[in-house]
């Protein structure tokens, strides 16, 4: 399956900090023979609070998932089905290939769980496309469809495709503090 790229804009201050359009480009996505059918499109990250004005350009988001006071901006499509690994797969390259496409997002999750994880942030999830289950602890489960959203606490949780169609979701992660 192909995934398409999308347009990032991002603004920005010149010296005088007067607002401009720093950046026009295409984000490609990440996508991973463990999870055939779903992308991962990191648009914008930040590993500490911003302060403006500022010129626009990346600030250091190295790890998949953002640590207190830092962000992440991605755009995820969730294939439909159980996410079977094609039989002929190197399963220990393909995940060497996903840490190093999303460093830390391989640690999060359970491995006697698939798909489970918690993260320490909390999330803002737009369902903008075909609908999706969120699962959490003991199986619990509500269904999101498109034009719902989710405000995430940092719970253990997972996301199932049950559908037909794909399902593309928007989120923003803020890093947070567990106690």
């Amino acid at each position: 399956m192909t995934h398409a790229k999308i347009r990032r804009v991002v603004t920005g201050h010149d010296s005088g900090g007067k607002a401009q359009v720093v950046a026009d480009e295409a984000v490609e996505p990440i996508t991973s023979g463990l999870m055939p059918g779903c992308a991962i499109y990191r648009l914008w990250g930040r590993d500490e609070r911003p302060v403006f004005p500022d010129d626009g350009a990346p600030r250091r988001a190295e790890e998949h998932f953002p640590p207190p006071d830092g962000s992440r901006f991605m755009i995820n499509t969730i294939a439909p089905g159980e996410l079977t690994p094609s039989p002929d797969l190197d399963l220990a390259a393909a995940w060497e290939k996903l840490e190093r496409q999303a460093p830390g997002a391989v640690a999060a999750m359970e491995p006697d769980s698939p798909g489970m994880h918690t993260t320490d942030s909390l999330d803002y999830v737009l369902i903008v496309s075909g609908e999706v289950t969120l699962e959490l602890d003991d199986g619990d489960q509500t269904v999101l469809r498109a034009g719902d959203v989710l405000v995430q606490n940092g719970t253990r949780h997972a996301w199932r495709n049950h559908g037909a169609e794909p399902c593309t979701i928007v989120g923003v992660a803020i890093g947070a503090d567990r106690r």
